[in-house]
């Protein structure tokens, strides 16, 4: 669908709702009947309903409570964004990473805001500091100085009304990088509020009051100030390998499908006397967002390549059991999904075995629905005894991550670093939950979608919501979005 407008009145307004059909339609109705939908969905076919322990609670908590409170608040929805911005606040209160509620829109992207002082703020080491100050800005506190109160508030309260489940989790550190750049912008979002006029900044013993004047981005302002805040890899090369201090540096700065795997993977092949050489090689994940179903194939290929196969499937975890949850809704996407399959020539000759796992599946829900069980719990792949293969890699390999990797990268973790020779480096990453391989359902607005993993991974060795952490000695703590210091730092962690 086209752009919505950003910046409206509260007034009703007149959309395009469907196709030809043009009636209308007040963004606090649509907001009130997404929500109704989404909580309809999740009540009557999410896992975590039928799930015991933290998991399966905080999802029931949510449910309901969130509901009534995102209902209360869409009074205030004025716009489409505004709109976008009320479901994805109600979809991570579940704090579930793989719930999530997104326009069918253009949203407004990484690098948007109407209104700003001047300054973008980061989270580094537990704290909210000024990572840019735009030129020629009167008055503004220095780069490194730490936001400890605005508006009278406390920063911590300020920040958790601000950011908490708008723009990003903060029980997590993931979501407190990830979301840190907006503090003190204005989103277009009525109900949190726009630019605040003062804020205390501490430098060194020095803490003082300065005022923050609002002012309309320029084009490419709030860009150049989002990436001094967070490191964002290079768009136009996700996979690459490179040469760095004479080993090899392989860029993964994204799992999607249309990053342009076969080339990657030639390049891989061609160089792998180099990668697996005693100089060791460096495999830069941060930023691997993977949200796709074949993000973790992406990076088990990977490993598989530089490894081999026989040499990885024994440090493989093990898939352990997984639990569905019995209903119609449910079975027809495992229905719908193995029609797809067995429509597929190239997959029926290639993948007959998960052609015969779906359609076990199939059967399993049928069993299940008739005998009217809420749920049912299938085995998943065991784990595979040590096949005797040698190591091919010779040399180290350090693993690069942060806050940006996740999703299928947290999976292809799992896999890396139960190899010999590993060494996970960074800062913390990402986090996922144990309802994976997520379904998506067009909410009635026809503006939004929502999506939710539809089946738990009770037994993952990773815990729900848990990141990958790399050990002290091997955590960095300068500038993530200094890229010069970044591969100084990694290069001695080789000796160098």
């Amino acid at each position: 669908m086209t752009r919505l407008l950003t910046a409206v009145s509260a007034a009703a307004l007149t959309l395009v709702v469907g196709a030809g059909a043009v009636s209308a339609q007040d963004f606090r109705a649509l907001a009130q009947q997404d929500l109704q939908a989404a909580h309809a969905a999740l009540r009557d076919n999410h896992p975590a309903a039928v799930v015991q322990g933290e998991a399966g609670n905080a999802f029931r908590a949510w449910l309901d409570a969130g509901l009534q409170e995102a209902t209360q608040m869409s009074a205030q929805v004025n716009s489409g964004d505004s709109h976008a911005a009320l479901m994805r606040w109600y979809a991570g209160g579940f704090r579930d990473s793989n719930i999530r509620i997104t326009p069918t829109f253009e949203g407004l992207g990484r690098y948007f805001a109407i209104g700003w002082p001047g300054v973008a703020t980061a989270w580094r080491n537990g704290q909210y500091v000024v990572s840019y100050v735009k030129p020629g800005t009167r008055g503004a506190p220095a780069v490194g100085s730490v936001v400890t109160e605005c508006s009278g508030r406390p920063i911590e309260e300020f920040a958790r009304d601000r950011l908490d489940r708008w723009q990003g989790d903060l029980n997590t550190e993931a979501g407190r990088i990830q979301s840190a750049p907006y503090l003190l912008w204005n989103l277009n979002n009525p109900i949190t509020g726009g630019t605040p006029t003062t804020c205390k900044f501490q430098q060194g013993r020095r803490t003082r009051d300065i005022n923050l004047t609002n002012a309309v981005p320029q084009p490419g302002e709030i860009e150049a100030a989002y990436r001094a805040s967070v490191y964002t890899p290079p768009a136009d090369t996700p996979l690459a390998i490179e040469q760095v201090d004479g080993r090899p540096w392989i860029h993964v700065h994204s799992l999607a499908d249309s990053a342009g795997w076969d080339a990657f993977y030639g390049q891989v092949e061609a160089q792998l006397a180099a990668i697996r050489g005693p100089a060791g090689a460096v495999i830069d994940l941060r930023g691997a967002q993977g949200l796709s179903l074949n993000a973790t194939a992406r990076g088990y290929g990977l490993a598989n390549r530089i490894w081999t196969p026989e040499f990885t499937v024994s440090r493989q975890p093990a898939a352990g059991e997984i639990t569905y949850r019995a209903t119609p809704a449910n079975r027809e996407w495992y229905a719908q999904t193995l029609a797809r399959m067995q429509a597929d020539p190239r997959f029926v000759q290639e993948s007959a075995p998960v052609i015969e796992e779906t359609t076990a599946i199939v059967q399993a829900f049928d069993q299940a629905i008739a005998a009217g069980q809420q749920s049912f719990t299938l085995p998943g792949r065991p784990a595979v005894a040590d096949t005797g293969a040698p190591n091919p890699v010779q040399g180290q390999v350090v693993v690069l991550v942060d806050s940006g990797c996740s999703g299928g990268c947290l999976d292809t973790l799992d896999l890396l670093t139960n190899l010999p020779n590993v060494r996970l480096a960074g800062s913390t990453t990402g986090v996922d939950s144990i309802f994976v391989e997520p379904t998506v359902l067009r909410l009635p607005s026809n503006y939004s979608d929502l999506s939710y993993g539809h089946k738990a991974w009770v037994s993952r060795e990773r815990a729900n919501n848990q990141p990958y952490t790399p050990e002290a000695g091997l955590t960095y703590t300068g500038n993530p979005t200094d890229e010069q210091a970044v591969r100084t730092w990694v290069g001695s962690l080789f000796g160098g």
